[in-house]
């Protein structure tokens, strides 16, 4: 029987287990068992809490969205003028927090998981649309040419680093991959995407 009050840390041990997990291992196919184990938490418990395997990827994908909206709220808080805020967006993305390699590896094997999960694709979707959103709204103040076409960029090029640190063959840390966005970002305003 759990004890009173610790379900909400349990929980949360079990998410970062969750993470981790799928982190070392590169893929979904993980068990609540190997999870469980992880988190030093019986395999029943885990049951317990979250039901089944897939209830407990969806919470560690919202925990995951959860980490990445306060990185973007906290950025976007000291950011003081349009251009600092679509940095401030971009910056978001890569954080120690987000851009460590077992992160890396689960947000790469969401999306896989988005492609039969209704519940992982909402997630994802919500996701994509508030990065969009709000990398649109800075370009927009900017006053780029087309931001819809940088927007739609910026947001590829986002997954396209991070898919690029999921294969580790020429593994970037969060600044170099910050850089180039960021070097993207100046080089297209500064070459007519400005009005």
């Amino acid at each position: 029987m759990p004890k009173i009050g610790m379900e909400p840390k349990r929980r949360l041990e079990l998410v970062e287990a969750t993470i981790h997990e799928i982190g070392e291992r590169g893929t979904l196919d993980v068990t609540v068992s190997q999870i469980a184990k992880r988190a030093g938490i019986s395999s029943a418990l885990a049951h317990h809490y979250f039901g089944s395997k897939d209830h407990l990827f969806a919470a560690s994908m919202r925990h995951i969205l959860s980490l990445y909206g306060a990185e973007v709220r906290g950025a976007l808080a000291m950011a003081t003028t349009p251009r600092a805020r679509i940095e401030a967006i971009v910056r978001a993305s890569f954080t120690a927090t987000q851009f460590r390699p077992d992160m890396v590896s689960a947000w790469m094997n969401f999306y896989v998981q988005a492609q039969k999960s209704p519940e992982a694709r909402r997630l994802l979707t919500i996701y994509q649309r508030r990065l969009r959103a709000n990398l649109l709204h800075g370009l927009r103040l900017v006053g780029a040419r087309d931001p819809e076409t940088l927007t739609h960029g910026l947001a590829a090029m986002i997954d396209g680093m991070y898919i690029r640190q999921a294969l580790r063959d020429d593994p970037l840390d969060g600044d170099h991959a910050l850089g180039i966005l960021l070097n993207y970002i100046d080089t297209a305003l500064a070459e007519g995407g400005k009005t």
